[in-house]
This record gives structure tokens, C-alpha cells and sequence, in this order.
């Protein structure tokens, strides 16, 4: 794809931009409680301010993720929920909506589906592309190949801790956005957002990211506030998951038309 064709994920961070918002993205576990649900809360989420979508596939030990996600992955893996129902899920929620859908993976599924084939039925699914956060561009020449090939986003992520050649190479390899941790450790709503989040998202910018959207510990409007005066998208998991678990698609629709009160800028 060219620079001057926009990918999904940045066309809609840049759609937010034009309209003097900073882009909002919500995350859910595919199958949670099942499989229609997750499709009709993305779709609530989509008409109520976000602008991006994160499906994450579960996964029987999700290094990085909190109590909240673990056991919603959990359940899903329990009723019954396969990879290979990533695609009905995707499909499920592009037929509804124009917001651009992201699966989040681990890379072992992705590699024991086949490369090609995850990312073909991926993008005939309409997803945008995939965040995958155990994958470092050094290692990922395959899905670079592949994504080029069916135009599809590759999100990777930076941290605190990342070196400035770790981030370079990562802006590099980057389509759509870089997902810039804002703490080190596991996922969950915290009651503040880690300043190093500042940090890492000028270190990204000045590696040459066009677009650094903060995941990690955002769960009110006034975190998507604080974060939006620098970044160009806030990431909201932990609180919509929770959501969803304690009040349904009714809230998750709540709780993102109140998360994107805090999106305008200025």
C-alpha cells in the first residue's frame, strides 16, 4: 500500500483528528460471555464515540492481561469459543458499522493457523489488520510480507523500556499506529495513568510515528483527557470489559458515550 493511501486504522484516527478529537479505541475479548454479544457490544461501542475496535482472540495464558480480561478469556474459552471464530466475530461487526476493526493475538495462534491464511481470512472478514504484542519486528518478517500483500495493519507495541534503536525499528515497521504502553505490567483500570505514557509517546513521535495511541490503565474521561493532550488515541479495555460483564451491551454503550466526552481537544 502507498503512504498516500491511509490504512483503516489511520483513516480513522485521522477522521478523529480532522474533527478535533483525539481517536478513541475500545477493546473486548472475542466470545465474552459469547460470541453474538461481543459482536453487538462492538457495534454499541462504534455508535457511541469509538472510533477503533480491539477484538482480542483468547488465549489460555495471557501473559499481559489483568484479573478482569484473564477471567472474561477464560470464559469464553470455557463456552466453547475457537480461533478460527475470530473471523465471524470480525465479519460480524464490519457488516455493522465502518469503525476499523483490530484483532489483538498473541502470534502462536496466527502461526498455527498459517500466516497467510489468519490474514486472508482476516482482511475477506473486513478487519483492519492485527496488534499483536508478543511479536518484535526483527522477528515478524513473515507477517510484514503478508500484511503488505493483503493491506493489512500491523500494530506493535512500545514501552517505557524500549531503546531507542527498539523504538525506531518499531515505528519503522509500524502500519496505523504504535501502541504505546504506558506502565510496565499487566492490564487494569488504575485510578491514575502512569506519566511515563508522555514519555513514550514523544519518544515515538520522534522516531517518526504519525499516529501513538496509549493503552494500559485508561478507564475514566478524564484519563482519555489527560492522554489525549498528547496522544493521538486512547486505548480503553479493562472498564468496558467490566462493563459488559456487570450490565451488558447497555453499558458497555454507556460507558463509551461517556468515555468520549473526553475526546475533544483544546
Amino acid at each position: 500500500m502507498s503512504t498516500e493511501t491511509l490504512s483503516k486504522s489511520a483513516a480513522a484516527i485521522e477522521r478523529a483528528r480532522a474533527q478535533g478529537r483525539t481517536a478513541l479505541v475500545g477493546y473486548l475479548p472475542a466470545g465474552f460471555p459469547d460470541v453474538q454479544t461481543t459482536i453487538d457490544a462492538a457495534v454499541a461501542m462504534a455508535e457511541n464515540g469509538v472510533d477503533l475496535i480491539e477484538i482480542g482472540i483468547p488465549y489460555s495464558d495471557p501473559v499481559m492481561d489483568g484479573t478482569v480480561i484473564q477471567e472474561a478469556t477464560v470464559e469464553a474459552l470455557r463456552n466453547g469459543f475457537t480461533v478460527r471464530q475470530i473471523f465471524d466475530v470480525v465479519a460480524g461487526i464490519t457488516s455493522r458499522t465502518d469503525a476499523a476493526v483490530l484483532v489483538m493475538t498473541y502470534w502462536n495462534p496466527v502461526m498455527r493457523m498459517g500466516v497467510r491464511e489468519f490474514a486472508s481470512r482476516l482482511a475477506e472478514a473486513g478487519g483492519a489488520g492485527l496488534i499483536t504484542p508478543d511479536l518484535i519486528p526483527d522477528e515478524a518478517a513473515e507477517w510484514l510480507a503478508v500484511s503488505d500483500e493483503f493491506g493489512l495493519d500491523r500494530v506493535f507495541l512500545v514501552a517505557p523500556s524500549s531503546s531507542p534503536e527498539r523504538m525506531q525499528s518499531t515505528v519503522d515497521a509500524t502500519r496505523g499506529f504504535v501502541y504505546a504502553v504506558s506502565i510496565m505490567g499487566i492490564t487494569g483500570a488504575r485510578s491514575s495513568v502512569s506519566s511515563a505514557a508522555r514519555e513514550v509517546v514523544a519518544a515515538a513521535h520522534r522516531a517518526g510515528a504519525e499516529r501513538a495511541c496509549v493503552g494500559l490503565g485508561v478507564s475514566t474521561a478524564e484519563h482519555v483527557r489527560e492522554i489525549g493532550a498528547y496522544a493521538d488515541g486512547v486505548i480503553v479495555g479493562t472498564a468496558l470489559v467490566a462493563a459488559l460483564r456487570d450490565g451488558g451491551v447497555e453499558a458497555v454503550a454507556a460507558l463509551a458515550k461517556d468515555l468520549s466526552t473526553g475526546t475533544p481537544k483544546g
